[in-house]
Order: structure tokens, then sequence, then C-alpha cells
């Protein structure tokens, strides 16, 4: 089958929506499917070979972030060369809704037409004023995939109708047998953070007034922090003690993100709202690491209600510090949540989730036939 894929949001920035197509491409690719991926990049930036630039992005506040997203002339023009080039199949968009390239292509493609919806959000008057014209894009759709119950709740909420329940994967050999950074975890105990560090609903700021609680009662615990972004501000109010106990890494590579989680003794997810799924959950259970999670929907639900990590109250750094110390003190307690998380994760490997996906695909197919350029 010939796939074409669309990503809203820019491959030069890294994110779980950039990492799903990428891994869902690749998934594709390995099950003896033709891919092509457009996606908002800079032009000269090195690129998989098979996605292909639509042009810068520039940043637009959304779902309490900031996404760098591509809508425009140019970008129009980009899509409906590639659409019409591409003579695929059935043509697969992320975050329709969102003002990018997706409902570009939505606009410009006539055929069969697949969406993923990711994002989790409350109801919006935004989008509630915008529905008459995103109905025009909308309409074309003949498939719908949702990430996760929250993300299909967002979905008949703006949209209306309903979608399949497919979850974001991880490819799993990925990170089960990446080893960890020299001198971790250490003898001291260490936590782990990954994430937009300035993005709010990461929930740093909660991990570190967590780690102030627990550093002071154990003067070897370290924590590990990888991501964009700065910390400066949200480190500096800690004792300078236990600034010294903070190991920044910054952006990292795919292969050291996976030892990042083979690194630490215990993995913290503070986040504080707005996620559908937890995309970094998955990727630390395959990589074996134990788990303290905020108690979201979406946490809960891929952690199988807590059998396979720990949950906490949603922004309470003493009930994260509560859940860390718990860990940290007991690992037998460690080893089983690392076991139970091992397991659940093969339910989200891609080999996986790309053949439930490709039954969406061949259940449109029939329906509609090649994909083509509006006119």
């Amino acid at each position: 089958m010939k796939v074409g894929i669309v990503c809203p949001y820019t491959w030069d920035v890294p994110g779980g929506v950039q990492q799903h197509v990428m891994d869902l491409a690749e998934a594709l690719i390995g099950l003896g499917h033709e891919v092509s991926v457009i996606s908002p990049a800079d032009d000269e930036r090195p690129l998989p070979g098979y996605v292909v630039p639509a042009g810068r992005a520039v940043p637009v506040p959304y779902n309490g972030s900031v996404a760098r997203l591509a809508f425009g002339f140019l970008s129009a023009a980009r899509v409906r060369r590639w659409v019409r080039e591409g003579a695929f199949d059935v043509l697969h968009v992320h975050e329709p809704a969102a003002p990018s390239l997706s409902l570009l292509a939505c606009w410009v493609a006539d055929g069969p037409i697949v969406a993923t919806v990711h994002t989790a959000m409350p109801r919006s008057r935004v989008l509630h004023a915008a529905n008459p014209v995103l109905q025009t894009a909308l309409e074309k759709i003949s498939g719908r995939i949702a990430v996760s119950e929250a993300a299909r709740t967002t979905l008949v909420e703006h949209m209306g109708g309903d979608a399949v329940l497919i979850p974001n994967g991880v490819t799993v050999r990925r990170f089960e047998h990446a080893q960890p950074l020299p001198d971790w975890p250490g003898p001291g105990g260490a936590l782990g953070f990954l994430g937009r560090l300035e993005e709010p609903r990461k929930g740093l700021d909660v991990l570190l007034r967590a780690f102030r609680r627990l550093g002071e009662a154990r003067p070897e615990l370290r924590l590990l922090i990888a991501g964009p972004g700065d910390a400066g501000e949200a480190l500096g109010r800690l004792p300078a003690p236990l600034r010294e106990r903070v190991v920044l890494l910054g952006e990292v590579s795919e292969e050291d993100k996976a030892r990042v989680y083979r690194s630490v003794d215990v993995f913290c997810a503070p986040n504080t709202g707005g996620e559908s799924f937890g995309i970094v959950l998955a990727e630390a259970m395959a990589a074996g690491a134990p788990i303290a999670a905020s108690d979201l929907d979406a946490f809960r639900q891929v952690l199988r209600g807590g059998r396979a990590g720990e949950l906490f109250a949603t922004g309470d750094p003493a009930a994260l510090a509560e859940a860390a110390g718990r860990l940290l003190d007991d690992p037998a307690l460690r080893a089983r949540l690392s076991a139970a998380a091992a397991e659940a994760v093969r339910a989200y490997d891609w080999p996986v989730i790309a053949r439930d996906v490709v039954k969406v695909y061949e259940a449109v197919v029939p329906a509609a036939g090649t994909v083509a350029v509006a006119l």
C-alpha cells in the first residue's frame, strides 16, 4: 500500500506526535508498505529519506503549549504538490483540527483519508467558533483514530462522530537493551525526568519541589533531567547544595534517551494535564524503569491502574516525594513494577500498533480510491 502521512508539527523540535509519525512510518515500511511523510521542517535540515519538508514552522500557542505549525500559501502549495505527485492509496493526517499541514491536506485532497487525534483538551470556544470552517475539511475524513479515551472524548466534543481507539506505540527493542549512562544511577539513588523544561504542564517544578523534600534527607540522591529548554529559573529556587546534585543533559538523541531511562532508580512523570496518552511512560516501561506518575486518566490507563507504576496526586510535590521515596527504599517493589511494566508495554510495540492502523486503512481504501488533489 502507498501511504502518505501528514505531520502537523515541525520535525525540527522533538515532540510526541512527531515521534509517533516517525515510528509509524518506519513500522509501516518494515511491514512492506511504501511511505512518504510531509512535515514542517527547515529545508536545509538533514531528514530521513521518507520525509518531505513543507517549510519552516512558526510558534503558535496551542493546548497549553507552544506548537510550531506551518500554515499559509507556501505550505498549501507544497502539500498540494506532494499529494498530486504521491498518488497515495490512503492519506493519514495527524491532529486535523490544528491550524497546520493536516488541515491543509484535508482541504486540498480527495480520496481515502484517515485522521489520528492525539490531543486531549477541554472544550474550546475558539474551536467551537471555527467549527463551520473546519467541517469543510474534516467532513472528507473517512476513518478516525484516537490514541486514548481522552483523545476520543476531545474528538467527539469538538468534531462529532467517533473513532477507533489505537494507542501510541513504542519501539520496545530500542529501549529494552539500552545501557545506563556512565556512573548512573549511583549508590545514593537517582530520579529522572524527560520533557520540555519550559512547558509548565510537564511538571518540572513539581518534581523539583519533591526533590527538595527528598534530597534534604538523602544526601547522595541525584536528579537527571533531559529535554529541550532552560531550567535555570526553576533550578534557582533550589538551595545551592541541591542544585549541585541536578544534572541537565539538554536535548538528547534517541539512543541517549533510552539510556536516560535506564540510568535512574525512579522515572518521574509529574505532568499536570493536557496528556492524552503519555509516550514517555511507554518508553520508560520499555526500558524497565520503575515509574512514579501523576494520577492523570491517560497515565492511569497506560500504567494499568497503578499495577505497572506508582500513581500520585497530580500537582502535589509531597505526594510525588512520598511515592518516589517508597520506590527508592524498596528494591523488591521496583523490580515488581518494572516486570509488570515490561509485560504491559508489549501491547504498545509498534509492529502490533502498525498492523491495527493498516486495518483502518484497508477499511477505507475500497470505499474511495486513490488520493487526488481536489479540483
